[in-house]
């Protein structure tokens, strides 16, 4: 069932009108084909992400996150679970991209970021995807895990625009990005939609298998709040541009909860949007039986995260001046 849409008041600060997708510059300014040429040269010798494996995915070599020349296409529909201000009536139309740079052991949607689900899209057929959504009505362009395929997305974007494409793009990541991709997006992407899931190196080396992974996503996020700044709206209560920050409770995390948002509040914005989610469950590897049978894998988060876990984190961004929510989840 479609879920209505709520229109919230918005503070004048905060309104874009009029407004235009950012790409529609870059392509009277003619700067598409250099941007898309250098980011096929990242395929190359790939460092398109920061696994940094060095192989040539345009001959089709993979390593960490199995995809070779083409991206490939897991779904694609008019999402009506994401935020109010991107679903909004006619929803949010979500390109989901399968596998994934990271191995988090609780994904939910493992079936997809593990496995190579669908099919490879060229940027022809990409480009076909996303102008298929805006005839349906979508109110955006939602591009899901794309940290390792940012060459083809600017190729598939670069192809839909000459064809039409008019929809603000939404970058959906779990912020495990390459600063060096996302300076090529900039011009490309309206929304970035960073997940900044861990704070301690140790927590993220066993639950994603990257310990760098809060230093990079710090590293992202400042990237993308200098190129779209805080989340803005349309007249109509739609995200136009913008970062959104979301940020998975976790059981047992809190303090790593409250380290997230004061720095954010800190070193990005007051007035950064944050939705903290409140829909962890155990899935994929969490709860397995070790092979002796005695015990289970990541005991420490085969667990929902209690009430007070998420009132918790409410008061945690609240504490340190964060006061934009999305307000599903608040206690």
């Amino acid at each position: 069932m479609i879920r209505s849409f709520h229109r919230a008041h918005v503070e004048p600060r905060f309104l874009l009108d009029p407004f235009e997708p950012t790409y529609l510059a870059l392509h009277r300014a003619g700067a598409l084909p250099e941007r898309v040429a250098a980011g096929l040269r990242e395929l190359e010798d790939c460092c398109a992400c920061p696994r940094n494996c060095h192989v040539n995915r345009m001959q089709n070599q993979t390593r960490v996150c199995h995809t070779g020349r083409y991206a490939r296409v897991a779904s694609t529909f008019a999402h009506f679970g994401e935020e109010d201000c991107l679903r909004g009536w006619n929803g949010s139309g979500t390109i989901f991209f399968s596998l994934c740079n990271l191995r988090c052991v609780f994904c939910q949607n493992w079936d997809i970021s593990q496995h190579a689900a669908g099919s490879e899209c060229p940027p022809e057929r990409l480009a076909e995807l996303m102008l298929d959504l805006q005839r349906q009505g979508c109110h955006n362009i939602n591009f899901v895990t794309p940290e390792h395929v940012v060459p083809q997305v600017l190729e598939g974007i670069a192809a839909a625009i000459p064809r039409g494409l008019q929809l603000p793009i939404v970058y959906n990541t779990s912020a495990y990005d390459s600063v060096d991709s996302l300076r090529l997006l900039d011009g490309f992407v309206d929304i970035y939609m960073p997940d900044f899931k861990f704070w301690e190196r140790e927590t993220a080396r066993r639950l994603a298998k990257a310990k760098d992974y809060p230093d990079r996503s710090r590293e992202a996020i400042l990237e993308m709040h200098r190129q779209v700044g805080v989340l803005k709206y349309g007249p109509d209560g739609l995200a136009r541009r913008g970062v959104l920050v979301r940020h998975l409770v976790m059981p047992g995390q809190s303090a790593e909860t409250e380290q997230i948002c004061r720095w954010l509040a800190e070193e990005v914005s007051r007035d950064t949007y944050i939705n903290i989610m409140g829909q962890y469950r155990p899935a994929y590897e969490v709860g397995q039986i070790a092979q002796d049978g005695a015990v289970t894998k990541y005991a420490e988060i085969d667990r929902r995260p209690g009430s007070d876990e998420i009132a918790r984190a409410y008061e945690a961004a609240r504490r340190v001046g964060l006061w934009r929510f999305d307000q599903r989840w608040a206690v």
